[in-house]
C-alpha cells in the first residue's frame, strides 16, 4: 500500500500530516500490516528530519503562490503551477499511491488536480474554520473532506457537504499530554505564582511581543511570565524589558525565549494558568487538548483570512477570550490575564470547555479512514 501526502508552505499544515503518518505507522503494527509506503509531495521537505523518522520519502513537486490581489507575480505563480501539475502527474505516475491525503495550502494544488485525472481516491483536510481557495478548489472531486471545527459547513458548497466530517484536528503524538514533572525547576521558577505562557511562533509576532512587554509592569507583581517573541525578534525584545524591568524586584519573573522545543513547550505549558497567542488551528487544537484557558489575538482579516474566523468559532466553546488587535492595549491584555489567573472558578470552566472541544482521535480516524481506502484500492 502506497498512501502520498501533501500539503505545506507553514508548520500548520505540515504538522497534522506528521500527526497522521504517527496514527498510519501505528495502525500498521497494530494490525500487522506490511509497513505502507508513505510519500511527501511538496516544494520543500519543511522538516527533514521528522520524514526520515516517520519513515516518509520526499518528492519535490513545484507549486506556486496566487495572492487574492492582484500581483505580476501571480501569472507567473500560474506558471509554476501549470509546471507542477505536469510534474504531478508524471511523479504519481511512477508512485502510484494508492490514496492521497492533502492538507491544502498552495503547495497542494498540482497534487490534487494530478490525483483528480490519475483517479486517484483523494481525502483532504481543513484545519481552519473558513476553508482555504485550495481546499475548496480540491473538495470538487474529493472522496471526503475532513474538518476541525463543527457547524462550519456553510463555508463550503452545499453540494460537498454530505461527504464533510468533523475530525478536528491531527496533533503529533508528542504533544498530547503534558509532563510537569520538573517543570518549574526546568524554567528556573523558584515560587508557586500563576504562569501566563505567550507563545508567538517560530516567527513570532512584534504586535503581540511589544504588547506584552508594555503590559509586563502590570502583570509581574502577580505571575510569571514566559515569552516566546521568535528568533528574529529576541534581540529587540530583551533591549525593551532591560529598560522596562530595570531594577526591578519582579524582573526574574520574565523568562524570554526565541524558541520553545516541543519539550520545552510541554512543560511551559503544564504549569501555564493561562496561554496567550494568535490563532492558528494547530494551536487551538493544542491548547484545546492540554485544557488550557487562552487569551487569543487574531492576525487581522486583510492580512490572515483564516485567524479570525478560527479564534471566534474556538471561543464559542468557551475555551477562550479574543483579543482584536486593533482595540487592543497593553492595559487591556493585562486585566484579562490577570481576570484569568486569579478567578480558580473561571479558570477551571474554561479548561473545560477546552478538553470538551479537543479531538484527541482526530488522526487516528483520519489515518484508519487513509488505510481503509488504501487498501480497497490496492486490493483492485
Amino acid at each position: 500500500m502506497k498512501i502520498a501526502l501533501t500539503g505545506g508552505g507553514s508548520g500548520g499544515h505540515f504538522y497534522p500530516l506528521i500527526a497522521v503518518a504517527e496514527e498510519i505507522r501505528a495502525i500498521e503494527r497494530e494490525k500487522k500490516l506490511i509497513p505502507p509506503k508513505l510519500f511527501y509531495l511538496a516544494p520543500t521537505p519543511y522538516n527533514k528530519q521528522l520524514l526520515f523518522q516517520n519513515g516518509i520519502e520526499f518528492k519535490r513537486i513545484p507549486a506556486g503562490k496566487i495572492h487574492r490581489y492582484f500581483d505580476i507575480k501571480n501569472f507567473t505563480g500560474l506558471f509554476v503551477t501549470g509546471w507542477g501539475v505536469l510534474v504531478a502527474l508524471w511523479t504519481l505516475f511512477r508512485i502510484y499511491p494508492d490514496v492521497v491525503f492533502s492538507k491544502g495550502s498552495f503547495a497542494s494544488v498540482p497534487i490534487t488536480i494530478a490525483a483528480k485525472i490519475l483517479r486517484i481516491p483523494l481525502i483532504i483536510h481543513d484545519s481552519d474554520a473558513k476553508p482555504g481557495r485550495a481546499n475548496l478548489l480540491a473538495s470538487k472531486w474529493a472522496y471526503r473532506i475532513g474538518v476541525s471545527f463543527p457547524n462550519t459547513s456553510k463555508y463550503w458548497p452545499e453540494k460537498v457537504h454530505n461527504k464533510i466530517a468533523y475530525t478536528g484536528t491531527p496533533v503529533r503524538r508528542a504533544l498530547h499530554t503534558l509532563n510537569g514533572e520538573g517543570a518549574r525547576e526546568y524554567l528556573q521558577i523558584k515560587d508557586d505564582l500563576p504562569v501566563i505562557l505567550v507563545v508567538t511562533g517560530s516567527l513570532g509576532s512584534q504586535y503581540v511581543n511589544q504588547t506584552v512587554v508594555d503590559a509586563l509592569t502590570t502583570l509581574l507583581p502577580k505571575a510569571h511570565v514566559i515569552h516566546q517573541t521568535g528568533k528574529n525578534l529576541i534581540d529587540g525584545v530583551k533591549a525593551r524589558t532591560s529598560v522596562i524591568l530595570h531594577e526591578k524586584d519582579y524582573a526574574d519573573r520574565y523568562h524570554v525565549h526565541p524558541y520553545l522545543s516541543a519539550d520545552a513547550l510541554q512543560q511551559a505549558a503544564s504549569i501555564a494558568d493561562v496561554i496567550v497567542s494568535r490563532s492558528g488551528a494547530t494551536a487551538l487544537a493544542e491548547f484545546a487538548l492540554w485544557g488550557k484557558p487562552s487569551i487569543l489575538i487574531p492576525i487581522p482579516e486583510k492580512v490572515s483570512h483564516d485567524q479570525r474566523t478560527n479564534a471566534y468559532a474556538y471561543s464559542q466553546s468557551g475555551a477562550a477570550v479574543v483579543l482584536e488587535q486593533e482595540n487592543m492595549s497593553p492595559g487591556i491584555l493585562a486585566s484579562q490575564a490577570l481576570s484569568i489567573i486569579t478567578d480558580a472558578n473561571k479558570k477551571q470552566v474554561m479548561g473545560s470547555a477546552a478538553k470538551h472541544f479537543a479531538r484527541p482521535d482526530a488522526g487516528k480516524v483520519i489515518a484508519q479512514e487513509l488505510v481503509r481506502i488504501g487498501l480497497e484500492h490496492e486490493s483492485k
